[in-house]
């Protein structure tokens, strides 16, 4: 397991650079390295609100020039790419490969290292993305996620209005918790580099879900009874452009639903890089049940 003895214990204090630092994930990691004495660096799209000991880089991870001044002084890197195609990641690949910082990058446990192809655009792009930043020497550690439990709040308004949750279809997976994600991926950025392992690590829930599963234990934690509605794929398609979404996000999203196989594995990667199990989706559940109220 890594060793990730708190820098404010030493005078070292590494400077960690976060991408997707505003989302579910992000801010959970964030939180942890200030905790850590870690000096933060957030590259964001938009300006955020200030945070003691974080600073903030406003830019988009495609501009060559702001991924450079947000490496200045970098030594560790939590990548996460945001679009649905990989070529507009060659200008950043190229800056990170003449920085050289260490790179963490968030995948996808869907990935099927066999396939010529994989199952849908979201999972492809993450296949790319490990790739190409393999091809350009940059030894990433790969942190493959299992589908965050975070997604959850998704359903937010509908739990507000009513029980029923209605939604696509989804394979089932090992639901994780985006705090034992977030343990991980410090204890990786923290890490000595003798005791680093690249991966992939594959970080899973205790426990294979799905979506009524996960409605179900939702209700659970709320004392209410909460029940999933599946919608056809081109129903669930013109709800979720009616709600705004880009097309293209819905389209993956979609061929997601219908083409992205079951996954029944679980695995003890969050304990062996967190130190400690990973929680179950009643733990998140109960823990954020304020959320849906």
């Amino acid at each position: 397991m890594p060793d990730t003895t708190n820098p404010m214990n030493s005078p070292y204090r590494p400077s960690i650079l976060v991408t997707g630092a505003t989302g579910n994930l992000g801010r959970e990691i964030v939180d942890r390295l200030r905790t850590h004495g870690a000096r933060v660096r957030c590259l964001v799209r938009d300006q955020a609100g200030p945070r003691p000991g974080v600073e903030w880089v406003v830019g988009d991870l495609t501009d060559p020039g702001t991924v450079r001044e947000a490496l200045v002084g970098i030594d560790a890197v939590f990548l996460i790419w945001p679009l649905l195609d990989s070529a507009a990641a060659h200008d950043l690949i190229a800056e990170l490969a003449t920085a050289a910082p260490r790179v963490v990058y968030l995948s996808s446990t869907a990935i099927d290292d066999e396939a010529a192809r994989q199952s849908d655009p979201i999972v492809q792009v993450h296949a790319d993305m490990e790739a190409l930043l393999h091809d350009a020497g940059l030894r990433p550690v790969v942190l493959r996620s299992d589908t965050l439990a975070s997604n959850a709040r998704g359903w937010v308004q509908q739990v507000r209005e009513g029980d029923v949750v209605s939604g696509p279809e989804a394979a089932r997976t090992a639901v994780v918790d985006e705090r034992d994600v977030a343990d991980a991926a410090v204890a990786v950025l923290l890490a000595q580099h003798d005791q680093l392992d690249l991966g992939p690590h594959v970080l899973t829930g205790p426990e294979v879900l799905s979506r009524a599963d996960q409605v179900a234990r939702l209700g659970a934690a709320l004392r209410r009874d909460l029940r999933f509605h599946a919608l056809p794929a081109d129903l669930a398609r013109s709800r979720m452009l009616a709600d705004g979404r880009p097309e293209p996000l819905v389209d993956a999203l979609i061929t997601a639903s219908v083409w992205r196989p079951e996954s029944h594995r679980v695995t003890d990667h969050v304990e062996r890089l967190a130190g400690h199990p990973a929680g179950t989706f009643v733990r998140w559940a109960i823990d954020h049940a304020a959320e849906f109220n």
